[in-house]
């Protein structure tokens, strides 16, 4: 074990952010900790890093384990240039090599005991600098360089020059430059492309050390990741497993809490229940049970009722109409910005209802060409058309379509003025803003805060054609299940760039990669890109698409006008799947049919209880009658002459007793069978 965090306790202005927070971490482990904004992540890494004292508990790293931290945004003050500034991680090893050389240069010079000495010397200073992989130091650096995005042309910019997303990568670089015994990484793949953040992923599966990782990139995770952290509602609970692993067992772990708090909320109502009947019998034997039942009731420890998600955003994305077949014909699109050359020559289609992903390098001028179909930004050359009723709603990720100096109750009601306010604040709401939140500006909100308004604004407009620009960054991972599940149900058409390759798989029908300044076409979502893209790109442009190893399979390609189709017929693919789906139905089938027996019979059992329950009240009922009319005909002086007659109402009054004594006792009995329906 290399650091352990354990009991961690910390409070901000009396709100508990983490309560008892342990959990540990082993050498060369890879784990990450999840949760939604505002759980506690960051607070929980800075507390262990130190930059945040916790108010009780412990933080223990093992003794010389070195460890590195990456914050999500860098500011590097250095006027060095990309290169030298990730060469400085390696001056101790620049440096031994210096003394190697001048060490060799000086033994041409001395003789006898100081040859001796300098040659001792110079094999301890080899053998370190072997120790350091010396020898690679430059491959080291240029690797992780171009692993990271730079282009070799780009490593002689200045430092001072780069932007915050820039100077982010190059403080990641130096960081896994240094070899720590524990990488610690808050949100890394946040300023990366697709091509550097698989290199991540596969330089972190391969790292000779630990990695901790707070990130919403679920795709990332899932190759990550072999434990989950996860912090919710001030608790700290550890999953084995990737990200998918870890959704699954916190779907059944919820069903599990809910089926017990729903279970014993049932068992103490049957309880009260029951103490309620005895006490009503105002019998002293049932009393006495009655208040047995009351401390055994005493002693239970109540279940706490499992908290959800409950601020959850509620997204309903509706077409007002329907467009034509056609909703977008694109021809020689061209675009430069100066020497800076994007793309030329594109030419596409988008159809009613397709879901189409654009990705490709950053840089390549994916969300240009989005501001180019919205009339943000202008043509060098090309057509653009859209088809018959095609009304367009676009969310741009710079949020250019807000207005910083309004609040948000303004944001909606001018853009919008028939709504009133009941449903202007149900709107917001509905993205999580509460209260007085809808009064503030929308210049003081967050990335993310700022997104949910975009989001809000596009769900009352009257589009059916979305154009979405990185709709997924700044959400947490609730938030973008939310919106996954909003565009994957949405029956218009979707148009998109995202780096977000789990959100891809999950709504893309088709992608579009922007590379070498053309289109490369692909008919399915992410898993399906990345089983064709090494093949595509061999054929169309002699070169890999960097992926590693992909399964590919026979197609026909065509390749016209700056486009590139692949053929996706593939029978034997789809007769195993359709085998495979009235495989699955027919077991479905048997299965509900056995169910359905077994729910007949359960129903069946459950009836019965209640009849026999309902006829032991009755008896009851009957029995305590019959026994007040005895008591109040005992209390009649004439039967008390009476011996023959006062002899017989006792003697039936006894026998009322035993028989009412052994129906509590079965009314007990048939009031718990039937509490476990």
């Amino acid at each position: 074990m290399i650091l352990s965090v354990h009991n961690i306790n910390k409070s901000f202005d009396g709100k508990d952010i983490l309560r008892n927070a342990s959990f540990h971490i082993e050498k060369d482990e890879k784990a990450a900790i999840v949760g939604i904004n505002g759980a506690g992540k960051t607070t929980l890494i800075k507390i262990i890093i130190g930059e945040l004292s916790a108010d009780d508990g412990d933080v223990t790293f093992s003794k010389d384990i070195t460890w590195g931290y990456l914050a999500q945004n860098q500011n590097i003050d250095s006027e060095n240039t990309i290169y030298e500034e990730l060469v400085e991680v390696k001056k101790d090893v620049i440096d031994l090599e210096n003394n190697i050389r001048l060490a060799e240069e000086n033994m041409k010079h001395v003789q006898g005991a100081e040859l001796e000495a300098l040659m001792d010397r110079y094999t301890r200073m080899q053998d370190e600098f072997q120790r350091k992989s010396g020898y690679a130091w430059k491959s080291e650096v240029t690797g992780v360089a171009k692993g990271l995005g730079f282009l070799d042309e780009e490593l002689d910019k200045r430092i001072s020059t780069l932007s915050g997303g820039q100077k982010t990568r190059v403080a990641l670089g130096k960081l896994l430059l240094q070899k720590p015994d524990l990488i610690i990484l808050d949100e890394p793949t946040n300023h990366l492309d697709m091509n550097s953040i698989r290199w991540l992923e596969n330089y972190l599966l391969n790292y000779k050390g630990a990695v901790l990782i707070v990130s919403h990139d679920r795709y990332f995770l899932d190759k990550i990741s072999g434990k989950i952290i996860e912090v919710e509602n001030t608790r700290v609970t550890s999953f084995t497993g990737n990200y998918s692993t870890y959704a699954v067992k916190k779907e059944q772990m919820r069903a599990i809490e809910w089926n017990a708090y729903i279970k014993q909320q049932a068992e103490i109502k049957h309880q009260e229940e029951v103490i309620a009947k005895l006490k009503s019998f105002n019998r002293e034997k049932s009393i006495r049970r009655a208040e047995s039942r009351e401390k055994m009731l005493d002693k239970i420890e109540v279940l706490d009722k499992p908290i959800t998600i409950d601020d959850r955003m509620k997204i309903s994305l509706t077409p007002s109409c329907e467009s034509g077949n056609d909703v977008l014909t694109a021809t020689g699109l061209s675009k430069s910005f100066g020497n800076e050359h994007l793309f030329s020559n594109l030419d596409f289609e988008i159809k009613k209802g397709e879901h189409v992903a654009i990705i490709g390098d950053n840089g390549s001028g994916k969300t240009t060409l989005l501001k180019i179909i919205n009339g943000v930004e202008s043509l060098d050359a090309g057509q653009i058309d859209f088809g018959v009723k095609v009304h367009i709603g676009y969310y741009d990720q710079e949020h250019h379509v807000l207005h910083d100096e309004k609040t948000l109750f303004e944001e909606i009601s001018d853009a919008y003025p028939t709504l009133n306010n009941t449903e202007i604040r149900n709107t917001l709401a509905a993205f999580l803003f509460t209260g007085d939140d809808v009064f503030k500006r929308i210049g003081d909100l967050s990335g993310g805060e700022k997104g949910r308004v975009s989001l809000a604004k596009l769900m009352l407009s009257d589009a059916n054609f979305l154009i979405l620009d990185e709709p997924t960054n700044h959400l947490d991972i609730t938030s973008k299940e939310i919106l996954e599940t909003a565009i994957s149900g949405y029956t218009g058409t979707v148009l998109y760039v995202s780096h977000d390759r789990y959100f891809i798989n999950r709504t893309a029908t088709r992608i579009l990669d922007l590379t070498h300044g053309q289109f490369v076409n692909y008919i399915g979502n992410y898993d399906y890109y990345m089983e064709h893209v090494d093949e595509k790109m061999q054929r169309l442009f002699g070169t890999s698409g960097n992926i590693g190893n992909a399964t590919l399979g026979d197609g026909s390609y065509k390749y016209a006008n700056g486009a590139a189709d692949l053929n996706d017929s593939d029978n034997a693919s789809e007769s195993a799947s359709s085998l495979s789906s009235n495989a699955q139905s027919s077991d479905a089938t048997a299965g509900g049919a056995m169910d359905w027996k077994a729910q007949k019979a359960l129903q069946a059992q459950k009836r019965k209880l209640e009849t026999a329950l309902s006829k032991c009240e009755e008896d009851i009922s009957k029995l305590e009658g019959r026994d007040g009319e005895i008591t109040e005909q005992l209390s009649d002086p004439s039967v008390g002459t009476d011996l023959a007659k006062l002899r017989k109402l006792t003697d039936e009054q006894t026998e009322i007793q035993d028989k009412l004594s052994s129906l509590y006792d079965e009314w007990e009995k048939i009031s718990s069978e039937l509490s476990e329906f």
